[in-house]
């Protein structure tokens, strides 16, 4: 979907574009390697839970990076610079087990050079200058677990790891705001408002909050909806991608189906809008929401539906969550 524009995607499925997920090979919905990074985010989290509890100080951020770094070894490749200091331990934990990640599903060049790299970037050293919507399309599980840091800034430092440009590190921390505070209870649009109150305090924000604030007017607005994406953009980039999840779920905050429509019909980055999008409505309506015909057919259905959980309930001293979550 998102290698094809939205012309082409009403030439090849009617005027209405595309209703319904579209089965693969296998008969499955396949995930894209958005959620293949957003499990892979997760699984870094919740392996940072379970060494801060015999390690207070451990890096959550070097074992993201780490777990980065598996993700990169199921795409067929592994950085040596980094041998001695994880020691590759490939073959641990919960997401290395399942061989459906063992795929390539067209990943972000970006994503994987900085992998490759032999430094870990950070806001204060960019390993380069791309915004492009990798760091945010990923973040959604940093607003779901309580480590002990504000969800903005280390949403902003995962983001960093590969993503070195202002605009594609802020809407990371945006999202994980987001998401944090729709499971607090806020209202989606009051939501919305709490995290660009944050974001309001950080450097170099101001355009990214011009945005997203016209995504919630555009929201409000009785424009169609092809007219709204040509002001917000394609979704390559960070601050467009945000904005466009943004605006579908506004526009449809009742119906996860519906906004999940929107989301992917258009020009652009559609996969990474329409992920961003499902974090956002999924946060809000919950699981019982979620049209039950997709996730019958939806690949690793299970294992998301698992990491999410344990992301919720955040640590347990027991052997069967320190085996799927060893810590470093």
């Amino acid at each position: 979907m998102e290698f094809i524009n939205y012309q082409q995607i009403l030439y090849r499925y009617g005027a209405e574009g595309i209703q319904e997920p579209q089965p693969g090979e296998q008969g499955l919905f396949e995930i894209t390697d958005d959620t293949q990074m957003t499990l892979f985010t997760a699984e870094g989290l919740l392996r940072a839970r379970v060494a801060q509890a015999t390690a207070p100080q451990s890096s959550i951020v070097g074992i993201v990076h780490h777990a980065y770094l598996r993700w990169l070894h199921t795409q067929g490749e592994d950085n040596p610079h980094f041998a001695n200091m994880y020691g590759f331990h490939n073959d641990d934990g919960l997401l290395i087990q399942q061989f459906e990640l063992f795929k390539q599903r067209s990943p972000g060049l970006t994503c994987t050079a900085a992998m490759m790299n032999p430094e870990i970037g950070t806001p204060q050293n960019p390993l380069n200058n791309s915004k492009g919507c990798g760091a945010v399309m990923r973040s959604a599980p940093v607003g779901m677990i309580d480590l002990g840091v504000a969800p903005f800034q280390l949403s902003c430092e995962i983001g960093a790891i590969t993503h070195g440009h202002i605009d594609g590190i802020l809407p990371a921390g945006v999202l994980a705001v987001l998401i944090q505070e729709i499971l607090a209870g806020q209202d989606l649009e009051e939501a919305v408002q709490s995290s660009l109150q944050v974001l309001r305090q950080q450097d170099g924000s101001g355009g990214l909050v011009q945005r997203i604030e016209e995504a919630v007017g555009l929201a409000h607005s009785d424009l169609p909806v092809q007219t709204c994406y040509k002001k917000l953009g394609e979704g390559w980039v960070g601050d467009e991608a945000l904005a466009i999840a943004i605006y579908c779920a506004l526009k449809s905050p009742r119906d996860f189906r519906q906004g999940i429509i929107l989301a992917v019909n258009h020009s652009g980055d559609s996969d990474s809008t329409g992920a961003i999008c499902g974090n956002i409505l999924g946060a809000y309506l919950g699981r019982s929401a979620l049209p039950q015909d997709w996730l019958a057919k939806l690949e690793l259905c299970q294992v998301i539906a698992e990491m999410g959980r344990d992301l919720l309930t955040a640590y347990r001293e027991d052997e069967e969550w320190q085996a799927k979550y060893p810590g470093w």
